[in-house]
C-alpha cells in the first residue's frame, strides 16, 4: 500500500472510539452501527461514520443482513497495523539508543575537562 494509504490507517486507528469499535468487533465478533452504538457514548450516526472510515481503510468489512451491514474486523490489515507499529517502535528504539549514547559521550567529556565535578 502506498504511503497516503498508511496515513489514513493510522489516522483511523488513532481515533480512541474507532479503536474501542475494533476493541468490541474483536470480542464479540460481527457487529452493526446499532449493537455497537448500544456500548458506545456516541449515537448510532457517529458509529456508522467511524465505521465507514475503518471500512475506508480495509480494517472492517461489511456484509449486508437485511436492512442491517455486519462488520468485522479484517484481522489480516489489522495484523499489518501493528506490524508497521512495531517497526516504527523499532527504529524509535534504535534512535532514542543513539540519543542516549551521544548524550553519554557529551557527558563524559564534560567530566573528564571538568574534573568529574
Amino acid at each position: 500500500m502506498s504511503t497516503a494509504v498508511d496515513d489514513e490507517l493510522w489516522s483511523a486507528i488513532g481515533d480512541p472510539i474507532r479503536r474501542t469499535m475494533i476493541d468490541l468487533l474483536l470480542a464479540g465478533g460481527p457487529g452493526t452501527a446499532t449493537s455497537l452504538s448500544e456500548r458506545l457514548p456516541v449515537t448510532r450516526q457517529a458509529v456508522a461514520k467511524h465505521l465507514a472510515v475503518l471500512d475506508r481503510v480495509g480494517l472492517v468489512h461489511a456484509t449486508p443482513a437485511g436492512r442491517e451491514r455486519h462488520f468485522q474486523v479484517d484481522e489480516a490489515q489489522l495484523a499489518r497495523a501493528v506490524a508497521q507499529l512495531s517497526a516504527v517502535g523499532a527504529s524509535w528504539d534504535a534512535r532514542l539508543r543513539r540519543i542516549k549514547r551521544i548524550a553519554e559521550a557529551i557527558q563524559r567529556n564534560l567530566d573528564e575537562n571538568t574534573g568529574g565535578d
